[in-house]
């Protein structure tokens, strides 16, 4: 069976939400809402694909895209390779040209819309952003918690409490003052034992490799309106994430870094050929930071995570 090669885009408005559109009753998938595209012609490139198929549906001219996630799904009916694209900027009015129902989503309210299965991935790019900060170690706490605020005001959407020096009673008071700090402005990625998941039913989990090799075989231990994250590092370790339901994960050393000097680094060919494999998003660590986010996005990533190149200055 072929695989269907299909170009499809999250579009984002200026008030950041998100364009989707219901399929018709009679489709393939018919009733699910879904990102606006359609089928790769023979000898087209997925730019062009996306702008005739977005231009066709929607009446709209695209100013400005990039890479996001490339899912290979099979349904028992067919293949498909779903090639996303986020457009950021376009001209026209949106409408429902072949008559489909549209409606502009926030990312919290993308939730709550029904759509195939193979979609599922692309909802959770659409609503990560491009950078995940992880914070140092050996702070004191007022350091720490003020970075993390002063970080939150910079911009930075989605953070990871690392907890380096084992599952303390300390970690635990900080992460209770980092999820009031994060609160409505950012997403909270915890790590630790999974019998402290209670606790802080607002934070996400970051599992360490470690845990997803003990765990992986017992699936996602949390209803899918909660993130879960993964620390990878070869393809073995990606393979444990799917299986377990992970939302995305961390895949590292992309490059050499002074905190791991004995580690061997990926570098950027073998990073992408283990994304290319992957149906999540996955953020690129170790020795990249913002500069690299281009080149990771160009690389099938979702983004790049960081301690240092993320941390705001004047607080390590």
């Amino acid at each position: 069976m072929k695989r269907i090669h299909v170009a499809a885009a999250v579009i984002r408005g200026t008030d950041g939400k998100i364009l989707i559109a219901r399929r018709a009753d009679k489709q393939h998938q018919g009733g699910l809402w879904e990102f606006p595209g359609g089928k790769v012609e023979p000898g087209e490139t997925v730019e062009a694909a996306l702008s005739r198929e977005l231009k066709e549906e929607l009446g709209i001219m695209v100013g400005a895209a990039r890479p996001l996630i490339k899912i290979r799904h099979d349904y028992p009916d067919k293949q498909v390779l779903l090639d996303v694209w986020e457009v950021s900027s376009f001209t026209g009015e949106p409408h429902g040209a072949e008559g489909q129902p549209l409606s502009w989503a926030s990312n919290r309210e993308l939730d709550g819309y029904a759509f195939p299965a193979a979609n599922q991935p692309i909802v959770a790019a659409a609503r990560l952003p491009g950078e995940y900060l992880i914070t140092p170690d050996a702070l004191e706490t007022p350091q720490l918690l003020q970075g993390i605020q002063k970080a939150i005001a910079s911009g930075i959407k989605l953070v990871q409490l690392r907890a380096p020096n084992g599952y303390d009673p300390k970690y635990r008071d900080v992460a209770v003052d980092a999820v009031g700090l994060c609160a409505g402005k950012a997403q909270l990625m915890l790590k630790g034992p999974l019998e402290w998941l209670g606790d802080f039913p607002a934070a996400g989990w970051h599992l360490t490799s470690a845990q997803l090799r003990k765990y992986a075989s017992k699936g996602r231990p949390f209803p899918e309106d909660r993130w879960l994250a993964a620390s990878c590092h070869n393809a073995e370790e990606l393979s444990l994430a799917e299986q377990m339901g992970v939302d995305f994960v961390t895949l590292s050393p992309v490059q050499a870094t002074q905190s791991h000097p004995d580690a061997e680094p990926l570098g950027w060919e073998q990073a992408r050929a283990l994304i290319d494999g992957f149906n999540r998003p996955v953020y690129l660590l170790g020795g990249v930071g913002p500069a690299e986010r281009q080149r990771a996005w160009e690389n099938g990533a979702q983004g790049v995570a960081g301690i240092r190149a993320f941390w705001p200055h004047g607080f390590d």
